[in-house]
């Protein structure tokens, strides 16, 4: 039993597409892989969720707090400045794991013990905070869960008085919510990077592409803009869509970035599409394939990672596993 819930738990898994490969696939609805099983899968709840901060056990009567926000207002909180609280004054939290385009909450399970969603319904808005940028998303439970600017709000479990913010920077990725949906005071710089990912213009992206090149040995190979030679994993799976290099894999072989059907030469367009894989970022799939670069490949047109350990192969302009030669 134990064996059967790692292995369950071990890999980060899916949501089937209804056409992938076709595309459809590429048209703005990237297939979903969401994490199953322990939602601690991704690492430890001490480093993503807080579940070690602040110390000692969550305060007892905290757990609960999920109600809606009421009138939200900018408050000064110590030591951080202005940020967005409740009605009563609690602060209020986004995650640097989440998305805002579109909405999606990664905070589920444990970290939603810890870290309570807010409630869409009743959320209005005093001086300085713009009414427009309210919304809801839809929790894998159904509930609705309020944006502001796209951004899922949450209230952290610890905090046990109006004013408290000891949800500030737990894990390097929660922080306390400013009035345009940014992270607030202190926050703002730690969050900086992301955000400056997430506005980086759509010309950029389209600068990248790819191209079918003959490997002498291997066959018609598939190269990144920058000549590197792109891999699938036996442990991912076309479909159902899953992925199964997480965490600590993702150091070593690095999910490749979607790009623009327009640049990509000598593969089939059909046969380009993306994943959303269960941190949020986007990953370009092959033939419904998640693809990936080796960090072992040190030159344009190696193809160090060919079959390593028997999982890892070169990809063709099929989408398929290039030869293995002898």
């Amino acid at each position: 039993m134990r064996r059967e819930i790692f292995a369950v738990s071990a890999v980060a898994v899916l949501m089937m597409t209804a056409a992938c490969g076709s595309s459809d696939n590429y048209g703005g609805k990237a297939p979903a892989v969401q994490p199953v099983g322990d939602s601690k899968q991704a690492g430890s709840a001490d480093d993503i969720y807080g579940g070690g901060a602040g110390g000692g056990a969550v305060p007892a009567g905290q757990l609960g707090k999920t109600g809606p926000a009421g009138q939200m207002k900018v408050s000064e909180i110590q030591g951080l400045g202005a940020a967005v609280t409740d009605s009563e004054g609690f602060t209020l939290y986004r995650f640097d794991k989440d998305t805002p385009k579109p909405p999606k909450s990664n905070c589920e399970g444990d970290c939603a013990a810890t870290w309570p969603a807010v409630a869409a319904e009743g959320a209005s808005v005093s001086a300085g905070i713009d009414a427009a940028l309210l919304g809801s998303v839809e929790r894998s439970d159904g509930t609705k869960q309020l944006t502001v600017a796209g951004w899922p709000v949450y209230r952290y479990a610890k905090d046990a008085k109006a004013g408290d913010a000891l949800g500030e920077g737990v894990g390097g990725t929660w922080h306390a919510l400013g009035p345009g949906g940014k992270p607030a005071g202190k926050g703002a710089a730690a969050g900086a990077e992301k955000e400056k990912e997430e506005e980086k213009p759509a010309e950029e992206a389209k600068a990248s592409g790819l191209t079918a090149v003959q490997n002498p040995e291997l066959g018609t190979l598939v190269e990144d803009a920058e000549g590197k030679t792109l891999y699938r994993f036996d442990k991912d799976s076309a479909w159902p869509m899953k992925i199964g290099c997480v965490d600590a894999c993702t150091d070593t072989w690095k999910p490749a970035k979607p790009v623009d059907k327009a640049n990509v030469n000598g593969v089939a367009p059909e046969l380009i599409g993306k994943v959303k894989r269960p941190d949020g970022t986007e990953q370009l799939t092959i033939d419904c394939w998640p693809v990936y670069t080796f960090t072992g490949d040190k030159e344009p047109g190696d193809t160090t990672g060919h079959n390593n350990k028997g999982l890892w192969f070169a990809i063709t302009d099929k989408g398929k596993k290039a030869k293995v030669v002898n």
